[in-house]
């Protein structure tokens, strides 16, 4: 399901500051060739994804599924001087893609790029985050959510996308696997009084979630 009129979101997309150049080639390579290029955030919600970085201005960031390293790009933009993103990716083949378009970044140094599985990596990073970032595998968002949250810093955020997994968690009853396990997410975060949270109609739904 199409949920956002497509000449909506070129026209938000026309009035939207441009990538760099290394940034752009990432997307439009990623387009071009990957065969599962819709799991790439789009251009639109990437630069939401840098300027929020910006704005928040973090120390630590983590994100939870790196695919061709795009939102990485976008994210690292942010961080303090000093400051580190892990990004955490299980296909060996898109990691290393990722790996040398980071290598290529003037955020090269700043960017730690893990491969396996998400679950058994972040506990042994033993860091404090700031920003954290999911989109990785659906059927995991509760854990990884429950994974982060300790150790997310008061005032800290997490972003979690397709959080309207292609409008099917409108859909009554829910099918498919994914769409059921978003909607379980959303469910949980809703009922969370650990957090306040905001669930933004930007490409396939953004989960803005604030740690009190």
């Amino acid at each position: 399901m199409q949920l956002l009129n497509p000449l909506a979101e070129a026209y938000a997309e026309r009035y939207s500051t441009g990538h760099e150049p290394l940034t752009e080639e990432v997307a439009a390579t990623t387009e071009s060739s990957h065969s599962q290029a819709h799991m790439m955030s789009s251009r639109l919600q990437g630069k939401f994804l840098e300027i929020f970085s910006i704005l928040q201005s973090p120390s630590k960031i983590l994100e939870i599924g790196t695919f061709t390293g795009f939102s990485a790009l976008c994210l690292v933009k942010g961080l303090k001087e000093g400051g580190k993103l892990h990004t955490i990716e299980l296909r060996e083949e898109d990691a290393g893609t990722a790996r040398q378009y980071f290598a290529r970044s003037k955020y090269a140094e700043k960017i730690i790029l893990h491969t396996g599985n998400a679950l058994m990596i972040i506990p042994q990073l033993n860091e404090k985050w700031d920003l954290v970032f999911i989109d990785a595998d659906k059927t995991g968002y509760v854990d990884y959510y429950n994974l982060v949250l300790p150790d997310l810093r008061s005032g800290g955020v997490i972003l979690a996308d397709n959080v309207l997994y292609h409008g099917e968690v409108l859909e009554e009853p829910l099918k498919g696997k994914n769409a059921k396990a978003i909607s379980r997410f959303n469910e949980y975060v809703k009922n969370d009084d650990r957090v306040e949270h905001v669930l933004l109609p930007i490409r396939d739904g953004l989960m803005l979630i604030r740690k009190k």
